[in-house]
């Protein structure tokens, strides 16, 4: 389960800002060095999570990680996060993510190392502060990037209105993994939009969201309406283009929401 992606907000424009992530054709952000967030999910063989969970799931990870005093700036007392430095430097250059899955003794192994559990449902997802693209930890480097995918056995449920809704493309088959990251860079690109204000009351909280597959009508709609959507940079599984767009929640994440006659 693995993807590489850029989030971008609708429409990417050529005269957008030098080094502006959002860019599409080279900038200064692929002359820095490259890191990615380890995403990690705890998949065992019997009783897996259900896919909208999963990907619930992984969008709060991202979320619970950006938000984490470890990685933030300085505190009243002058002193830095530790990871600080390091989800700085990702975020100066492309944004990437890759899920892996884990599970007995590989999950264990995992949990013991420097990072945050996020649980869902029934869902478990791990997330670390990010790695050099080269640079993984030996105990997530062996672990896998494909294999059993996620079904969700009953129709998930309408999404929740107050929070924000990371819709999903319906013409892109994506694995879980691929999905998960997705929703994570969606999640991301939420964070970026909002004050610190509205930042901590959506923390506070606990990241309320909803992931959902519109129809076909309802995807134009959302991806012609001007509101933020994930750009994929096509590195894997799928070709470029867009994957998630957001739509913003009447009482958390207060972004842009789809205007109806």
């Amino acid at each position: 389960m693995s993807t590489e992606s850029i989030p971008a907000p609708l429409p990417v424009s050529p005269e957008a800002p030098a080094g502006s992530p959002f860019r599409t054709e080279p900038t200064a952000r692929d002359e820095a060095p490259q890191f990615v967030l380890p995403l990690v999910v705890h998949l065992e063989k019997t009783d897996p999570p259900a896919r909208n969970d999963a990907l619930v799931t992984a969008a709060r990870a991202v979320l619970t990680i950006l938000s984490d005093p470890r990685s933030l700036g300085e505190d009243e007392g002058g002193a830095e996060g530790e990871w600080a430095q390091v989800m700085r430097d990702w975020q100066d250059a492309r944004i990437r993510k890759v899920v892996r899955r884990a599970r007995g003794a590989e999950w264990r192994k995992a949990s013991a190392l420097p990072g945050i559990t996020v649980t869902g449902e029934h869902a478990e997802v791990r997330v670390f502060p990010p790695v050099p693209l080269d640079g993984w930890p030996k105990e997530l480097a062996k672990l896998q990037v494909s294999g059993t995918d996620l079904d969700d056995p009953e129709a998930p449920p309408a999404p929740d209105p107050s929070g924000p809704v990371l819709w999903m493309n319906p013409d892109v088959a994506m694995s879980a993994g691929k999905a998960m990251a997705q929703a994570g860079h969606g999640a991301q690109l939420a964070w970026w939009e909002l004050s610190e204000t509205e930042r901590k009351a959506w923390r506070e909280a606990g990241f309320p969201l909803s992931v959902a597959t519109p129809d076909a009508a309802r995807w134009r709609e959302l991806t012609a309406s001007g509101l933020p959507v994930v750009r994929d940079a096509g590195f894997t599984e799928i070709a470029p283009g867009l994957t998630v767009a957001l739509e913003g929640g009447t009482v958390y994440c207060p972004t842009p929401r789809l205007q109806r006659p």
